[in-house]
């Protein structure tokens, strides 16, 4: 027997950042993401060794454990050991021998919500082996305690959330609820959003939870400059929202240019002198507007280039030794299947 899953990467359009606490929790946060055909996947195969095995696919990291009730975080597989410890702990008090081998569609701390699918994917995949009684919402929610309290990883809920839900979402962040509004968007819609919106790899990496720590403590250092952008981007997921419902793709790329300038505000390390070189020269040959995605500080960006001037903007970027990636927009999320 095999289990398999898969969970879609997001672009988070609008209001970034919001979902973090303690500013949701103070103030409610508003997200608009979707979701792209760039995945996490994990396979899961039953053995009878009494071993736990953690893989990459590609084989160039793998950990074995012997069977037993608790497994110590210790590195680059902690997100498999979190979730691990808690289908344990919470539904499955038998000993349970199997590898565990993960993979994902785009570098990690790249910001397309990378770590939080990974561990949707692995949970899922744990759901369908063992028939969890898990909707949609404790799949999210659960991801999002194993991730940000069981490891004390940083972070927000839009991830774990977009990655089970899939599809084009307004998403509110309340202390204690999160409510997924799907938007039904014209299909035409959504392919000139695709062919405008230029997904560009800057071949940098960066530690999202620096930054969002130090955005965590403006919030309670009551910082009025960086609690008023993230304000005005709770604003501007509505604007969106309203532009994508209405089919008003031309005033997309100021609205992301609107998000951009309040986003910096946030924290220090969203952006440095290189990410303002590449938005300047996005800007200079065609794109309308733009931002980075995730919390900032290296990764992918991403830029609203109307018309067909996402050629010249793809061109004009390669001086900086990035890439462009190819995607389409998913409304499929989380997927399990057992062979």
């Amino acid at each position: 027997m095999i289990i398999r899953s898969k969970a879609p990467l997001r672009l988070g359009l609008a209001g970034g950042g919001t979902d973090v606490s303690p500013y949701s929790d103070l103030y409610g946060g508003g997200i608009l993401n979707a979701t792209i055909n760039l995945y996490a996947y994990a396979t899961i195969e039953p053995t009878n060794d009494g071993k736990i095995s953690f893989e990459t696919a590609d084989g160039s990291n793998r950990k074995t454990f012997d069977t037993n009730s608790e497994i110590k975080p210790e590195g680059i597989f902690d997100i498999h050991v979190g979730i691990y410890n808690k289908i344990r702990r919470e539904y499955n008090n038998k000993e349970l021998s199997f590898k565990l081998i993960t993979s994902i569609d785009a570098p990690q701390q790249s910001g397309l919500g990378t770590s939080s699918t990974l561990a949707v994917a692995i949970l899922g995949a744990f759901v369908e082996w063992l028939k969890l009684p898990l909707g949609e919402y404790d799949i999210a929610q659960m991801a999002y305690e194993i991730e940000r309290i069981d490891l004390g990883m940083a972070g927000g809920k839009q991830d774990q959330y977009s990655a089970t839900f899939g599809g084009i979402n307004f998403m509110e962040f309340y202390k204690d609820k999160v409510i997924v509004n799907p938007l039904r968007i014209k299909e035409s819609y959504l392919d000139e959003l695709a062919h405008n919106l230029v997904l560009y790899y800057t071949d940098t990496s960066r530690l999202s939870s620096q930054i969002i720590q130090k955005q965590q403590q403006n919030v309670k250092d009551e910082d009025k400059n960086a609690i008023e952008a993230m304000h005005q981007l709770k604003n501007q997921a509505v604007m969106m929202k309203e532009a994508l419902l209405k089919g008003n793709l031309d005033e997309i790329g100021k609205i992301l240019d609107f998000g951009w300038k309040f986003k910096k505000q946030m924290a220090s390390g969203i952006t440095n002198p290189s990410l303002d070189k590449i938005y300047d020269c996005a800007l200079e040959n065609g794109a309308t507007g733009g931002k980075i995605s995730g919390a900032g500080g290296g990764g992918y960006m991403f830029f609203y280039c109307p018309n067909n001037t996402r050629y010249q903007v793809i061109e004009s970027l390669k001086q900086f030794g990035g890439y462009t990636e190819r995607y389409e927009f998913t409304n499929q999320g989380l997927v399990t299947w057992t062979l």
